[in-house]
Order: structure tokens, then sequence, then C-alpha cells
């Protein structure tokens, strides 16, 4: 099989083979959050063609987030059921299927469906949850540096797309970047089905760091898949939701999204037309948003290896909280919106890698999986209420301001909530 040989190849060469999953997945996270982050460059064009309010094509958005979150632990459910590479591969043909009929859109209901439910459904297969069931199951040593990196594609591709959308889309019309995506994703989809394995084990290999002599038997994997069952995230939850630090790091995560993708993601470019910025430029402040935030999360990554998590998140929440705050009151011109693109974006989603590490001390590497799912879900859940609550601003009050005070202002209270949290001592 292509997976066993070139394993085979690699260890011969002194290379792991999680190397490989990890790339998988980094191209994975990547493209399916490019899908994710894609109607954020359509908000003008659908409403102009269509005649729809800021705040009707936000509901849809915000359906796309809600369940992009609420998939999260039910996808470590069915990772487990079924694999990895089973799960994944499905998402992305989800995925690529609707960016396929996203562009026959003529009603709203249309846009719930294609954007809200296939997109929100079929990206939440993945998720987050899929770069932590990832780092936690091929790799024993530097699972913070690789959180770090399949965070900042995630984040990434939502941005980096945007500058090349807005120029599809003031050429050929919204529908021009549609098909491309599609392709990627598909072709992802291709890679995945040849060499993406579930665990190590499957190749007869230990996670990457460990003793290779403690290669887990492959029987035992059908074995612990078997325990797992729908209700097994309710069960998960049961049992965190009894201890204070699940539902801080739910909290914080909820503020996490409703800073980040859900305000900003969302309403950026629309943001900057009001203030008589064009689409490709403020576009291109969020791809810049993005390098710093791919530079910014694998620091983040690296340092949560190191540091204590608790204080990086309380640094990370309030410069975030201070750049919000200070934006409404910003030049909207290229210089003062890079200004804010460096600070924003070094710690656009530098979040997570502290977060999971917080997460896998208190429930253990077994549970992170599912727990970090329901925290993540907390995350979409604030991006929801960014996403339609800044366009219900923008429509009732024709300014974005009020929500942006408002994200700032629950960013520094995330930050003292990180330091709340009590971290897990050895005979806790």
């Amino acid at each position: 099989m292509p997976a066993a040989a070139l394993s085979h190849r690699l260890t011969h060469r002194g290379l792991h083979f999680s190397w490989v999953i990890a790339g998988l997945t980094f191209l994975t996270m990547l493209f399916m959050s490019a899908a994710l982050g894609l109607p954020g460059a359509m908000l003008q064009p659908l409403a102009q063609e269509f005649g729809w309010s800021t705040s009707q094509i936000s509901s849809a958005l915000a359906l796309r987030f809600a369940l992009f979150g609420l998939m999260g632990p039910f996808a470590a459910v069915l990772m487990e059921r079924f694999g990895v590479r089973a799960v994944v591969s499905v998402a992305l043909a989800l995925v690529g299927g609707g960016m396929l009929m996203a562009g026959m859109v003529t009603r709203l209901w249309h846009l719930v469906v294609l954007w809200g439910v296939v997109l929100g459904l079929g990206s939440g297969m993945t998720a987050l949850v899929l770069g932590a069931v990832v780092s936690n199951r091929w790799f024993a040593s530097r699972r913070g540096l690789v959180m770090g990196i399949l965070t900042a594609s995630a984040a990434t591709g939502q941005l980096i797309c945007l500058p090349i959308a807005a120029w599809m889309i003031e050429r050929w019309g919204w529908r021009a970047p549609l098909l491309p995506l599609a392709v990627l994703c598909l072709g992802v989809m291709a890679l995945v089905l040849l060499f993406m394995r579930d665990r190590p084990s499957d190749l007869g290999l230990a996670p990457y760091g460990a003793d290779p002599a403690s290669t887990t038997a492959a029987p035992a994997a059908p074995a612990a898949a078997s325990a797992v069952t729908w209700r097994t995230p309710f069960v998960a939850l049961r049992e965190a939701s009894t201890q204070p630090t699940f539902w801080l790091l739910f909290g914080t995560f909820f503020i996490c999204g409703l800073s980040t993708n859900g305000l900003v993601q969302t309403h950026f470019i629309s943001l900057c037309g009001d203030y008589g910025l064009a689409a490709v430029p403020a576009a291109s402040v969020l791809a810049m948003m993005g390098m710093f935030d791919f530079i910014g999360t694998i620091a983040s990554g690296w340092l949560s290896d190191r540091y204590d998590a608790r204080k990086l998140l309380c640094w990370y929440y309030a410069l975030r909280g201070l750049s919000l705050l200070w934006l409404p009151n910003a030049e909207f011109t290229l210089y003062g919106l890079s200004l804010f693109a460096v600070f924003y974006g070094l710690d656009w989603i530098a979040t997570v890698p502290p977060t999971v590490r917080l997460t896998a001390e208190r429930f253990g590497a077994a549970k992170v999986g599912m727990v970090f799912g329901w925290i993540f879900a907390g995350h979409q859940i604030g991006a929801a209420v960014a996403a339609y609550g800044a366009g219900l601003s923008r429509s009732l009050l024709l300014s974005y301001a009020p929500a942006l005070y408002v994200a700032g202002a629950a960013c520094l209270l995330a930050a003292g909530m990180a330091m709340v949290i009590r971290r897990k001592t050895a005979g806790a």
C-alpha cells in the first residue's frame, strides 16, 4: 500500500511517518478553513446582486459557525468509530461539493443550506479537533509545536485566500473563487485516501518521540472504538463540566471566537468598505494578519511546551482586546491597518496551543479530543454570536463600532479568566 511503502522509505532515511500525517492534516485544515472564510469576501456582492441585508446574510454565516463548532465533540466520535481517514475524506467531499453547488444559489434559503448547513457540517467534521487528535496520537514529543503549526494552517487558510478571492470577485463576480477551492479540497481528499492512517500502530510504528518498543498493538484500536457511542460526548461533557477549569476554558474560547473569525474574518472587508477602502486592499490586510498569525501561532506552540499556558493566554487575550478597542479609532489606510494587522495577527488564534495544553493536562491525553471538542464548540458559538451580532449592528446602527468595543472588552475579561485557571498538580 502507498502509505506502508512511503513509511518504509522514510524510516530508512531517519524520518518518521508522523510528519506525513501532520502534512496531510495541515493541507486539510488549510483548505477547509479557506472554504470557511471565503463567504467573508462575498457579503457585499451578495447584497448587491440579491438585495439581501447584511443581517440576513450573516444569519447563514452564523449557522455555519455554530454547526462548525457543535460538530467538534461528535467529530471525535466519528474519528474513533470510523477512523480519521474516512472522516476527513467525507468532510473534504462535502465541502468541495458544497463549493461547487454554492454558485447556483438564487434564494436566501439556498445560502442557508449550502453555506450554513453543508459547509458548517463538513468543516466541523475536522475543525481544530482533528489537529488535537493527530498531535496527541502521532506525537509523544513536540505536541505543542505540532498543534501550533496545525492551528496556524487553520487560521491562515481563512485569511490568505481572501485577497485572491477578492481579486477574482472584482474581475469575474462572486462565483469565480468557488471552483478552484472545490478542486483543491477534492485533490487533498485524494491524498488523504492514499496516505492518511488512523494511528501509528497501523504501520507498526510508535508515536514520534516515543520508545519504539512501546508500539501499541493494532487490535487495541477497534476495541477502544467499539466503546465509543453517540452518548460518549455527553458523558464527557457531564464529567468535564463538574470542574471549573472546563468552564473557564469554554468561556475564554467563546470570547476567542467572538473576537476572531466571527467578527473580523466575517466582517472586516465590509467594515473597511464603510471607510472607503476597497475589497482587495482590505483583503490584503487580512492576508497580512494571516502571515503574522502563522508566525505567532507556531511560536505559541513552541512557548506552550516551555512556559505556563495560563500566562500565555492572559497576554494573548489582553493584546487582542486592546487592538480591537483601538480599531474603530484607527485611520483606515493601509498603513494604519497594517499596524493593527501586526498586533492583532500575531495572536489571531495563538490561543489554541495553550488551550489544548491545559485541556490535556487537566483531563488527560485520552480525553483531550472529546473535551476539547466541547471547548471548541464554545469558540464557534462565540463566532456565531459575533457574526450575527455584528451584522445586526451594521444593519440597525449603520456601524460596526459597538461590536468591536464589546469584543475588545470581552477579551480583557478573558485575560483575567485565564489566570484563574488552576493547573493540575501531581496529586490532583
